[in-house]
């Protein structure tokens, strides 16, 4: 009297879909470089001088003659 009991063909419902989400973080490094660079300038002025001198000479000039004794004629010959 206590037999297997009926099975009925089972009721499929539709499957219920989970979606999951994982977040993987990942660095990416940008490298922005930079430099500086300092420039020392070393002028040279080179100054060049000219000194000059002037003098001034005065030249004398001295002539003596020896004309004998008496004076002269102003017109020799006569």
């Amino acid at each position: 009297m206590f037999g297997r009991p009926n099975m009925a063909a089972p009721i499929v419902y539709p499957t219920k879909c989970n979606t999951q989400h994982f977040c993987h973080k990942t660095v990416v490094p940008h490298i922005h470089p930079s430099h500086t660079q300092n420039v020392n300038h070393h002028m040279y002025e080179h100054v060049h001088y000219y000194p000059h001198t002037e003098s001034v000479a005065n030249e004398v000039s001295h002539q003596h003659f020896n004309c004998g004794p008496g004076m002269p004629h102003p017109f020799p010959g006569r």
